[in-house]
């Protein structure tokens, strides 16, 4: 008689949870699951918090742990590589992870999580295990279940540690925060987001160049995550991936474009500034929002004076701003070449003062105007 084979165990919460169950290889599968660090020795950056934490689990003196910073720069799969030390095979059964998407109120502290802790854990080493309760994004947490939850931590010590994970800390009450010890995840430096995406790149057979690696390091801005999935979606729409596959998947705007709009908003009149964007706008389906925090950036490579930067970027900052609230683009657009038209009325006193020999009509964008 032919049996089946054994379904897997279910998870502490019936079902199977974010980076503890292997994922298929297959096409579809995500390379943010598919690539996820099964070790802490896989992590790719934070040495210095990673080698911290292998210290306390070598030792068995494991904190309870608040692990906060920017999305996509591994505390979750630091959490969880510390869970399969610990645990080996067993850590389904050791672990209970709660989401922001859970019911988060004051009841599943007193129920589910209280009950977990309560529980006594099989012990299949020589020592006993303590139990982890992973709490991901717990800044969600209401402020009742927040205080119910630090006599739960008190109460069950002995037995549970607790790890609590959010990327705005100032949203965790101060009573939680002196319970744990605290480690920030700054975003990834470019090199370590590099050298990640060469190892899955070279895993994959991906046919990518080096502006096209330089453009997803940019646009990934020390996010994990975000450069994983860019990497994956430009792979899906162009089996060449170079800088131009990589911006058009995004909708981001092209450097070459933003200098052009830069060269556009310092030297032409109000009238042409505003056409020639409108168009490259609409030719190109480029937000405004997304053009003006690249001309921000650029901005910074423009030799100008301090007082005439600081009023611009100050602008810059209203208009975005702005747009956040839905505002209308024709006419935060214009808001944005008015701005220009005043910090060029202010560049040309400053070098009339200065006797420049610079042209005094136009404050023209070339090569030698860049830091």
């Amino acid at each position: 008689m032919e049996i089946d084979a054994a379904a897997p165990p279910p998870t502490a919460l019936g079902k199977v949870n974010k980076g503890k169950a292997p994922v298929s290889d297959g096409k579809s599968a995500p390379w943010v699951e598919k690539y996820r660090p099964q070790s802490l020795a896989d992590v790719a950056a934070h040495r210095d918090i990673v080698d911290t934490i292998d210290r306390l689990t070598s030792e068995n003196r494991l904190p309870h742990l608040l692990l906060y910073g920017p999305p996509g720069t591994g505390k979750t799969s630091t959490i969880l590589a510390v869970a399969r030390k610990l645990y080996g095979s067993q850590y389904q059964n050791m672990i209970l992870e709660l989401n922001a998407s859970d019911d988060r109120g004051i009841d599943v502290v007193r129920q589910q999580i209280q009950d977990f802790a309560s529980a006594r854990s099989l012990s299949f080493g020589a020592r006993p295990s303590v139990k982890l309760v992973l709490l991901d994004e717990a800044d969600a947490m209401t402020k009742d279940a927040q205080f119910a939850l630090r006599r739960v931590i008190e109460k069950h010590t002995k037995s549970t540690r607790f790890a609590l994970i959010c990327n705005n800390v100032n949203k965790i009450i101060p009573a939680l925060q002196s319970r744990c010890t605290r480690f920030r995840f700054a975003p990834l430096d470019a090199a370590h987001v590099r050298e990640r995406l060469q190892h899955v790149i070279q895993s994959e057979g991906l046919d990518v160049n080096d502006s096209g690696l330089t453009a997803l390091v940019r646009l990934s801005n020390g996010d994990m995550r975000k450069a994983l999935n860019i990497l994956q979606s430009t792979h899906m729409a162009s089996q060449h991936i170079d800088e131009e596959a990589v911006y058009l998947c995004t909708g981001n705007p092209m450097p070459k474009d933003i200098e052009q709009i830069t060269y556009w908003l310092l030297n032409e009149t109000f009238s042409d500034g505003f056409r020639y964007i409108s168009d490259i706008k609409l030719r190109k389906g480029l937000a405004l929002v997304d053009i003006i925090r690249e001309v921000t950036m650029f901005v910074f490579k423009i030799e100008m004076p301090s007082d005439v930067r600081v009023k611009l970027i100050n602008d810059l900052a209203d208009i975005e701003y702005r747009l956040s609230f839905a505002s209308n683009d024709k006419l935060q657009l214009g808001a944005l070449i008015a701005t220009f038209t005043n910090a060029r009325s202010a560049l040309i006193v400053v070098l009339s003062l200065q006797c420049s020999p610079y042209d005094h009509s136009t404050y023209t964008l070339s090569s030698s105007l860049l830091m």
